[in-house]
């Protein structure tokens, strides 16, 4: 990379991402382990979760949520209606809040915002509603702000997050048919402005055809943004992190 990242980053396949910050706090988002074609053997194998963010309710976002609630007891950023239905599970810890609010723990700084999606919570036999779906914004104590968009087309108040928040780290979905394809996201990618752009929702269901390379490709010759294309598994600005922290 041509730059630092100041925070760690991990794609643990297709929308589960876990980020740590510089002071080792662990930050999951989204976590789907058991059935994940993309995710790598160990990806379960977290030895800590401080905090959980949770975009929408489908199950390739949020089928491990509440064992991970269960097994590190993180605090766990949701919309208002999911925090309902977690509560219901006898899951603690939650905020439930709605887009344009911010909560902080321990320095880092969590705000939710718009998607374009939809969302809904697969309980048994029953499909629930799962309140409106969300990206975050995360600034961590170092001040690295990034820009998660959760599963999301592409609209144009994209560039009002970029010019609000400021984000260095932008991490899109690429995949197609259910989010943005790489054609989307690279224009999106343009009017957010974060130097970095790290692809996920890509490559672990046939349909899913979106490619980093694609991604690139339609950036041309923007080459002040760096897509950083980081494989299930891998860690990037692993450096920047303590030793022994994860």
């Amino acid at each position: 990379m041509s730059s630092p990242l100041g925070i760690s980053i991990t794609w643990l396949g297709h929308a589960t991402v876990l980020y740590r910050s510089s002071r080792g706090k662990a930050v999951l988002v989204d976590p789907w382990f058991d059935g994940n074609p993309s995710a790598p053997p160990d990806a379960k194998n977290l030895s800590s979760v401080d905090l959980m963010l949770v975009t929408h309710g489908h199950a390739d976002h949020f089928a491990a949520v509440i064992p991970v609630a269960r097994k590190f007891h993180p605090d766990i950023v949701c919309n208002y209606e999911i925090s309902i239905y977690l509560g219901s599970k006898g899951i603690a810890k939650l905020h439930g809040i709605n887009q344009g609010g911010t909560v902080a723990f321990d320095g880092i700084k969590v705000t939710m915002v718009q998607a374009l999606h939809s969302s809904s919570i697969v309980d048994g036999d029953r499909v629930l509603p799962g309140g409106g779906p969300c990206g975050f914004v995360i600034e961590f104590e170092n001040g690295t702000r990034v820009y998660h968009a959760g599963d999301t087309a592409f609209f144009g108040d994209m560039k009002w997050i970029g010019d609000l928040y400021k984000p260095s780290i932008a991490v899109l979905p690429i995949g197609d048919v259910f989010t943005m394809a790489p054609r989307e996201a690279a224009i999106a990618a343009a009017l957010i402005g974060a130097r970095h752009v790290v692809p996920i929702h890509h490559s672990s269901f046939p349909a899913l055809t979106g490619t980093p390379a694609e991604l690139k490709r339609h950036l041309g010759d923007q080459r002040d943004i760096e897509v950083v294309d980081v494989k299930p598994g891998e860690t990037v600005g692993a450096d920047l992190v303590r030793e022994g922290s994860r």
